[in-house]
């Protein structure tokens, strides 16, 4: 089984960063900032995949084939994903499509 690279800053296209000051900051709340901040941007935003580090989860949870990126990561770009949200310097990633 081949493993995922982690993830790291320039494997993200144009990220809007937002940084979020919450100690309890999980995955709930980091998702409803990142859609607000995804319909201020482009009204209709559709949530492609998304990550989290501190609990090492993704979506799509598809097995990685020896990709140079994160396998959830590709799917989200290959399926038109053109808005990255970037909280807190990728603790959590959510992939849009405008």
């Amino acid at each position: 089984m081949n493993v995922c690279p982690p993830l790291t800053r320039e494997m993200l296209p144009d990220p809007v960063d937002l940084a979020i000051e919450d100690e309890a900051l999980d995955f709930l709340r980091a998702k409803q900032a990142a859609d607000q901040r995804a319909r201020e941007l482009c009204g209709e935003p559709m949530l492609l995949s998304w990550f989290d580090r501190a609990r090492g989860r993704h979506s799509p949870d598809v097995a990685c084939c020896g990709e140079e990126l994160p396998t959830w990561l590709l799917y989200a770009l290959n399926r038109g994903g053109n808005l990255i949200i970037d909280i807190n310097h990728e603790a959590f990633v959510f992939v849009y499509r405008r």
